[in-house]
Parts: C-alpha cells; sequence; structure tokens
C-alpha cells in the first residue's frame, strides 16, 4: 500500500507536467483526488491493515493528497501565466501606427451668436444676468406696466401654469428682478429662452430665444439707445448693415420704436422670408416708462433708461443668411455641421 502511494503521486506529477490546460488540471484532480478517484480508492483498503501499520499508511496518503494538491496549484499558476502572457502578446499595442480620428461636435449657431452678442455687450460694459423661465405674473406682467386686462395676458398668447404662474413670455422680468436688487446705474444683458403661443413658421416659433438690454442712469436718452443699438448692430454684421426705427407702442417703454433690418435675401425688394416687405422685425425698444422705474423703487425723477428686446434667432438667421427659422431646432446633422 505504501508503494501504491508513492506510485500515485509520481504518476500524479507526470501528467499534471504534461496538462495542457486548466480543463486538463481539473480532469486530473477528480480522477486522483476525487470520491471515485484513485487516492481514495487505496484508502479504502486501509481497514485490512493492523491497528499499528494504519496511523503510517494514514500518514503516507495525507502526505501524497498534499502533495498531489501543491501540484496541482503550481500547474495551474503555470498555466495562467502562459496565458496572460500570450494575450499581452497578442495584444500589443503599436503605438507606431496612426490614431482614429475621433468626431467632434460643433457649437450650435445659436450659441456661436449669443456669445458674439454678449462679447459685444461686455465691451460697452454690461452685466450678463439671467432668471427663471417659471415666472410669476407679477413679474412678467404687472411691474411692466401690463395690468390684469392688457391683450398680452390672454391665453391665446401666453402659457398659464396657473391663475398666478406662466411661463415667461420675455426675459424683462430679469430686469424688475435687477432692478428690485440694484440701485443705478444699471447695465445689464439678460438673455434666454421664452414662450408665446405661435403658430410654427419660417420666422416664428411658440419656444424662441430673447436677448434684453437695459440702462439706467440719470441723464439717460433716447439718443443714447439709438447709438448703443447702432454700435452692436455694426459690430455684428459690418458697417454696411441697413437699419430703420418705426415708432411703436410697449406698455414698459415710452416711447416706444421697432429696430429692423434690411432683408439679407431679398435686399429691400420683397420675398417669402420678409413677407414681401424688404425688412424684417429685429427688435423692439424704448425708453423705460417712469412707473416700470416707480414699480421697482427709483426715482423716475431722478433716473431714466432705456430698454431693448432681441429676438435671437432672427439675429443668427441675418448672421448666417438662413431662411428657416425651423432649422435650428429640427437636429439635422447636415445643418448643423455647416457649423
Amino acid at each position: 500500500m505504501k508503494t501504491a502511494l508513492e506510485n500515485i503521486r509520481i504518476e500524479a506529477g507526470k501528467a499534471l507536467e504534461a496538462a495542457a490546460d486548466t480543463a486538463a488540471v481539473e480532469q486530473l484532480r477528480v480522477l486522483y483526488l476525487g470520491k471515485k478517484g484513485k487516492l481514495t480508492a487505496i484508502l479504502k483498503q486501509m481497514g485490512s491493515l493492523s491497528p499499528e501499520e494504519r496511523p503510517v499508511v494514514g500518514q503516507l496518503a495525507n502526505e501524497a493528497r498534499a502533495k498531489i494538491e501543491s501540484l496541482i496549484a503550481d500547474r495551474k499558476e503555470a498555466l495562467g501565466k502562459a496565458a496572460l502572457a500570450g494575450r499581452l502578446a497578442a495584444e500589443t499595442l503599436d503605438v507606431t501606427m496612426p490614431g482614429r480620428k475621433a468626431p467632434t461636435g460643433n457649437r450650435h449657431p445659436l450659441n456661436i451668436v449669443l456669445e458674439e452678442v454678449e462679447e459685444i455687450f461686455l465691451g460697452m460694459g454690461f452685466d450678463v444676468v439671467e432668471g427663471p423661465e417659471v415666472e410669476y405674473d407679477y413679474y412678467n406682467f404687472e411691474a411692466l406696466n401690463m395690468p390684469k386686462t392688457h391683450p398680452s395676458r390672454d391665453t391665446q398668447d401666453t402659457f398659464y401654469i396657473s391663475d398666478d404662474i406662466v411661463l415667461r413670455t420675455q426675459t424683462s422680468p430679469v430686469q424688475i428682478r435687477t432692478m428690485e436688487q440694484r440701485k443705478p446705474p444699471i447695465r445689464i444683458l439678460s438673455p434666454g429662452r421664452v414662450y408665446r403661443s405661435d403658430a410654427v413658421d419660417a420666422t416664428h416659433s411658440p419656444l424662441f430665444h430673447q436677448i434684453e438690454g437695459l440702462v439706467v442712469d440719470k441723464g439717460i436718452t433716447m439718443a443714447d439707445l439709438k447709438g448703443t443699438l447702432a454700435t452692436f448692430t455694426q459690430s455684428l454684421y459690418g458697417p454696411e448693415a441697413k437699419v430703420r426705427f418705426r415708432p411703436h407702442h410697449f406698455a414698459y417703454t415710452e416711447p416706444s420704436a421697432e429696430m429692423d433690418f434690411m432683408c439679407y435675401a431679398c435686399k429691400g425688394e420683397g420675398c417669402r422670408l420678409c413677407k414681401g416687405e424688404g425688412w424684417i422685425e429685429l427688435l423692439g425698444c424704448g425708453m423705460v416708462h417712469p412707473k416700470v422705474l416707480e414699480n421697482c423703487g427709483i426715482d423716475s425723477a431722478v433716473y431714466s433708461g432705456f430698454a431693448f428686446g432681441i429676438g435671437l434667432e432672427r439675429i443668427a438667421m441675418r448672421r448666417f443668411a438662413i431662411n428657416d427659422l425651423r432649422l435650428f431646432y429640427e437636429n439635422d446633422l447636415r445643418f448643423l455641421r455647416q457649423f
């Protein structure tokens, strides 16, 4: 029996040394150490031994088992290292090969123009201020001199969340909040998304972007307003840009005006884009109504100011000669890759 145990140990060692993979090692483990393995078969014969021989054979059997288990562990480790070396050799990276260029995105044309506009006004001493898109009725209407009976508050033009909360129809509420919190002089630019119940066409959308400006100080006049907007227009479009001012009415400015720019598609002749007029409305502007200043705690006898609101989409359309506002929102990569 002692000889048989020694032979099993030697035989297992040779078999494990020749094992080609871990599956073969596992088969050998079962063959020699399993419940029906060769070592177990020999141990079942210990009942025929004398009491003096059993401890000696038992010790030899344990030593044989320990030796075979050690050989199995060593062979598994060796096979694992060999497999890892093979994978590393197969996966070697050739650093001299040319890399694959990852596609990069582009800035959206609206963001490009917005950054240009902000840079122009920052250069004129304005601060950029933002505010909430879901706004109280007071800030969106009442503080801007638009009482409950004002037609712009109609549900056909405004998205109401409740009687007192709306999706802002303009970024003018940011101006009210700023005048409540700051003392003149004030020079701010307030860009952001706004919402109106408009039908979608080439120049209108229920969601669009406005950039509103506000200046409040002593001695501000309409000439300051026109000079500021003329500087802005020439900085953005070049000295050849043609604009015109038309008298208009806004509840929160007096006097008020609208500024148009000549249609870039037809050069003033009239086309589908400008609806045959030759001009496209760019912005509304005017001197801040004294009542609006008083609503914000600013003495209108001492201070005056001007305000304007620019449609970002219309600026971008003029900037890039785009003839349909809907292109900005359709996420067509053929369109976006041009920028």
